[in-house]
């Protein structure tokens, strides 16, 4: 089922109804803007990675991947039932999260007709109860979400725009726990980006440091040659 904010995206590319929903090279394609395509996923890329190879050869695409920098909770007591409580999310996700999905992504980034855009949103989850099916499952269930506005936006079509992420104080040969420590982020989510940027050729290894691998991006190394 269709959530809120899939919709609301749709129609921010895309105003016109007839532009969206639209059947593309045998695929359902949620909005074509100018002779792009334009797929709005919210769930893993991978999901969509052989779509989007096949389209790629024929047409332009852009991915929109909306995540939730700030999400406001609203629990209901019941099913169509009254709001219990509204509070916001402790967990905040960053343009950084994109490397969860880009992992899986990356035998398809870059590619000359495909753009990857990320916006940083402010949500709004309606949940409502049900019964634990496991001993340490969630009892509630996702009902809706619904997009309050768009912070920021950032796309990528190149590996030299996933560079652009990186922290401006890195050393010319570094790790990823210098790039956790600058960017704030976890150690295990630095590896995952310096995974994707070795994957899309951005960076290349250069040796170790104790158990580290050392990375170095690959311009550098080139001018510096």
């Amino acid at each position: 089922m269709e959530t809120t904010l899939h919709r609301q995206l749709k129609e921010r590319y895309a105003a016109e109804e007839e532009r969206r929903e639209v059947t593309v090279d045998g695929f359902r394609i949620d909005a074509v803007v100018d002779d792009r395509l334009v797929e709005v996923q919210s769930a893993s890329l991978s999901a969509i990675r052989d779509k989007i190879r096949d389209l790629v050869q024929r047409h332009d695409v852009l991915v929109v991947k909306p995540l939730a920098a700030r999400k406001l909770l609203v629990k209901y007591k019941r099913r169509g039932g009254k709001v219990a409580s509204r509070r916001y999310s402790p967990k905040s996700e960053s343009v950084y999260d994109l490397f969860l999905e880009l992992v899986h992504f990356v035998p398809l980034f870059p590619h000359p007709r495909l753009t990857l855009q990320v916006l940083l949103t402010e949500q709004e989850e309606h949940r409502v109860p049900r019964r634990r099916r496991r001993w340490n499952g969630p009892d509630f269930r996702v009902q809706d979400r619904a997009l309050l506005d768009v912070v920021e936006e950032f796309e990528f079509r190149t590996a030299a725009d996933l560079c652009e992420l990186l922290p401006p104080g890195l050393p010319a040969e570094f790790t990823t726990a210098d790039v956790a420590r600058q960017t704030k982020i976890p150690r295990w989510l630095a590896q995952k980006m310096a995974y994707c940027l070795r994957k899309t050729g951005a960076a290349e290894v250069v040796g170790k440091q104790g158990n580290s691998i050392v990375y170095a991006l690959s311009q550098r190394r080139a001018d510096a040659a």
